[in-house]
């Protein structure tokens, strides 16, 4: 977790602190710009934002009283997590599992019956998500990293949950993102139904410098946020439609690794988050058959500390720019829209979970740009990997350590 740099700064960085054991009590001007942005860490770069408000964007305040605690514990490596008609909650484990949590925070046993997972690195079962008629259906859809003798991939499956909650029956692979890589990097993994009754799924470019091309390349499945039907065809109507080389499947592409996708409640526009490599982390709002960049433009530089590109640009006619980007990173994971009315100045605003960050960033979007940014459970040196909204109006997110917090009103 980051040091505090100064007392100056201190208010600022105690936002994430009354999640744990107090209220955040003060001001929430979103567009108050004398108030310092949470983030006080040199950036890696000396780049120039595209705008004004791209980045460290002023820090903002939550009014209402409210706490983060843990909820249940004992996962094993979680991704993702959704919400089941009764309130409950549906978790995949990386190494090939899911888990019910109840409402009274007490886990299941193993829900088995999976494809096996190739679990290494970055991979295994990673994100779900339910049927709209999951209530009569019982259907679930969830990615994994697929094994092969040629490597894996990034791949879809369906399959419903037994009546007795302690298999999937009949899984089946409606789709997958080729091509086949032998690596264990960048598998992106989130997935999410649209209001059509059709899947968004994203994917990673796998972070190989061989590889990287690829989220420019409309042939391959890899670097792309997808949009397929349950059966795994390629939606009518999609931007790609009927061109020669062109995966009809592709929405968008130009991304690194998204693990973040959401819509927006109100104006149902879709938007992701995608980590970069050493700072660059983009928030981005997604539109159809728009390229976002990767790894020709970028905000980030590599691990090593060497540009990338030849020379680097961060600005090219025909990419898309970030709404907003993070450096030093956020290491974004999942992400969710607050909907509910328990906390009145968290509606419409973007929670997203944050790996190396140690936090939940929450966003507040004025008219497609971010206005304030505050930090919460930045106390619990916890790594956040999928954050939802539960039927009660509390979000609750995932660690990697294997805990579930509730993040809601005193």
């Amino acid at each position: 977790m980051k040091n505090i740099l100064s007392l100056a700064l201190l208010s600022s960085s105690l936002l994430g602190a009354a999640c744990n054991n107090s209220a955040a009590n003060g001001q929430n001007e979103a567009t108050d710009s004398t108030a310092n942005p949470v983030e006080t860490q040199k950036a890696n770069t000396d780049y120039k934002p595209a705008f004004e408000g791209q980045t460290r964007i002023a820090g903002v305040k939550t009014a209402t009283a409210f706490e983060g605690k843990v909820f249940a514990e004992g996962l094993k490596s979680p991704w993702g997590i959704t919400v089941l008609p009764d309130g409950r909650f549906l978790v995949t484990e990386k190494e090939g599992t899911m888990r019910i949590v109840g409402s009274d925070g007490k886990l299941s046993e193993p829900i088995t019956g999976l494809p096996t997972v190739d679990s290494d690195g970055q991979g295994g079962l990673l994100g779900l998500t339910l049927d709209p008629q999951f209530a009569s259906n019982r259907m679930v859809y969830w990615t994994f990293s697929e094994p092969s003798a040629q490597g894996n991939l990034t791949a879809v499956a369906k399959g419903k949950l037994a009546d007795d909650e302690k298999t999937i029956e009949h899984p089946v692979v409606i789709y997958r993102a080729g091509p086949v890589f032998k690596g264990n990097l960048h598998f992106g993994g989130r997935i999410i139904f649209d209001k059509q009754g059709n899947l968004f799924v994203s994917t990673g470019e796998r972070s190989e410098l061989a590889t990287r091309p690829m989220a420019q390349d409309l042939k391959t499945g890899l670097g792309k946020i997808l949009r397929i039907t349950t059966d795994g065809k390629a939606v009518a109507g999609n931007p790609f439609e009927g061109k020669p080389d062109v995966l009809p499947e592709i929405y968008s592409y130009g991304h690194r690794n998204v693990q973040g996708i959401a819509f927006h409640p109100e104006t149902g526009d879709l938007w992701e988050t995608e980590f970069g490599p050493r700072g660059g982390d983009e928030l981005n709002r997604v539109e159809a058959g728009k390229n976002y960049g990767w790894p020709t433009i970028t905000y980030g530089i590599e691990y090593s500390g060497k540009v990338i590109g030849n020379p680097p640009i961060q600005q090219k006619e025909g990419m898309e720019q970030p709404v907003y980007y993070w450096d030093p990173v956020l290491s974004p994971s999942g992400i969710s829209f607050y909907t509910g009315t328990a906390i009145p100045e968290w509606k419409n605003n973007l929670f997203v979970a944050g790996l190396s960050s140690m936090h939940i960033a929450r966003i507040v979007i004025e008219n497609n740009k971010v206005v304030g940014e505050e930090r919460l459970l930045n106390k619990e040196g916890q790594r956040f990997r999928d954050i939802v909204q539960g039927s009660d109006e509390a979000l609750y997110t995932i660690t990697d350590t294997g805990k579930l917090y509730r993040i809601g009103k005193k």
